[in-house]
């Protein structure tokens, strides 16, 4: 190691130990990478140690742009430069309403058309709890549907419709929230997989919903993700998205699609509901409306509108930097064609895995949509179920993240045993760092599997 390094290796170690000792157990994404960025630039991070990584983690979906991305910085800079208030509550602002038009302007035409939009506190989970407070304003009704796999957050109503177990043992029962199942093709809750599981998943909703003794009161709303993020980057079939927009509609029951982390043209379209082309009733956003800063918003027809002033609020639901920086995000997206760029890259690196999966038994599946993929990991030596899936192997998938680190590559992990490795990439990847991210991910996981993990071929 140069002289000149070993300073920074050491104020690395002592900001890492400091960070054990000051942090909540809760910490999380610190725990899988033990690294202390310093700068970072487009998919490109530098840790203090001058080590530099391709990061496929995007925090967690929010940098569609990649890191300070020059658009964002520029309009970061002349709102600074502007002397405009950095803080104004709800009050309109010049900001705001560039921000309101560049989003409208975003979404589906027939959505947008009567839509209203209304300011959340930073974090995607306060927009869930607004989604839901606003459907049962409307409704007069309490309970909701959510679905197996599912993640909305980690604050009450949102956490009652998270489906991970682990997070939710600990806590006094959540609210009415009736579970069913997500059409999870590699791992079926019906054992059949395919499009026959997906119709049997709308086959039991339908009736479940019109069953008098199936113990399921009329909902507030139906809550659900185009693509399961968390839970292991799982694409809903376009039929059965249509499916649940027609059963709910049928019942008049609202639909709230969660575009958290699949909004933005990440999956190939600016939003994941474009390629059913369903019309929700309300939608979701933050995490890359805000262009790397916070920002979260609900988004919902009119028809909806029944709250009363003060209804749902926050000290901190428009932060003036965000909307600056979500306006040049969304336009740049919108401009340079990036969801088609996400569809056309995904599409080949999905390809590319795929191909890989012959090589090594251990990918069990390979999915997603656009640049939200997942590699699900698997034992290649135990049996396989009714549908050919293997049992996941999660300790594997962890020598594959600290693999994939020691080869300068930042992946994360999720799914129902957070053994599939989940890839988020900037929008704005080029072929050569999207060929570096699998010659990266391919190598490592290779070597995990041999229990070299921690060695570059």
């Amino acid at each position: 190691m140069p002289l000149a390094a070993v300073p920074a290796q050491a104020a690395s170690e002592g900001i890492l130990r400091r960070q054990r000792v000051r942090e909540s157990a809760a910490r999380t994404y610190a725990r899988s990478f033990p690294i202390v960025p310093v700068r970072a630039h487009g998919m490109t991070v530098e840790g203090a140690d001058g080590r530099r990584y391709l990061d496929c983690l995007s925090g967690a979906g929010t940098l569609a742009l990649g890191h300070n991305h020059p658009v964002v910085l520029e309009a970061i800079r002349r709102t600074l430069d502007s002397g405009a208030p950095l803080h104004l509550l709800d009050l309109a602002t010049a900001e705001k309403d560039d921000f309101t038009g560049a989003l409208f302007e975003s979404l589906p035409p027939a959505f947008a058309a009567d839509a209203k939009v209304h300011f959340c506190g930073p974090a995607g989970t306060d927009a869930v709890e607004a989604a839901l407070k606003l459907m049962q304003t409307a409704t007069g009704r309490s309970g909701a549907l959510a679905f197996t796999g599912a993640y909305h957050g980690m604050t009450a109503g949102a956490l009652a419709l998270t489906g991970n177990v682990a997070v939710k043992e600990p806590l006094p029962g959540g609210r009415d929230v009736v579970r069913l199942p997500y059409p999870y093709g590699y791992r079926c809750p019906f054992g059949v997989g395919g499009e026959t599981g997906a119709e049997l998943s709308a086959t039991y909703v339908e009736r479940l919903l019109d069953d008098p003794s199936g113990g399921v009161v009329t909902p507030a709303a139906m809550v659900l993700e185009a693509v399961q993020g968390e839970g292991g980057v799982v694409p809903a079939p376009d039929d059965w998205l249509r499916a649940m927009r027609r059963v709910t509609a049928e019942r008049g029951i609202p639909l709230i699609v969660d575009e958290v982390q699949t909004g933005v043209g990440r999956t190939g379209a600016m939003w994941a509901v474009e390629h059913s082309g369903i019309v929700p009733d309300a939608m979701v956003l933050s995490k890359a409306i805000g262009g790397s800063l916070p920002l979260a918003v609900v988004v919902y027809r009119e028809d909806y509108d029944g709250w009363r002033p003060g209804a749902h609020t926050g000290t901190f639901r428009g932060n003036t930097l965000a909307m600056a920086a979500g306006a040049a995000t969304l336009r740049y997206v919108a401009a340079h064609s990036l969801a088609d760029r996400a569809a056309l890259v995904g599409a080949r690196m999905i390809d590319q895995l795929r191909s890989l999966a012959g090589e090594l038994p251990v990918i069990g599946d390979v999915r997603g949509r656009g640049l939200m993929i997942g590699v699900e990991l698997v034992d290649p030596a135990a049996e396989a179920d009714a549908c050919g899936a293997r049992p996941a192997d999660p300790a594997l998938a962890v020598r594959v993240r600290e693999a994939c680190l020691a080869r300068g590559l930042i992946v994360e992990l999720g799914g129902r045993h957070d053994a599939v490795l989940r890839l988020l990439p900037p929008l704005t990847i080029t072929d050569e760092q999207a060929r570096a991210v699998l010659d990266r991910l391919a190598d490592a996981i290779a070597a995990a599997s041999l229990g070299t993990a921690g060695e570059a071929r």
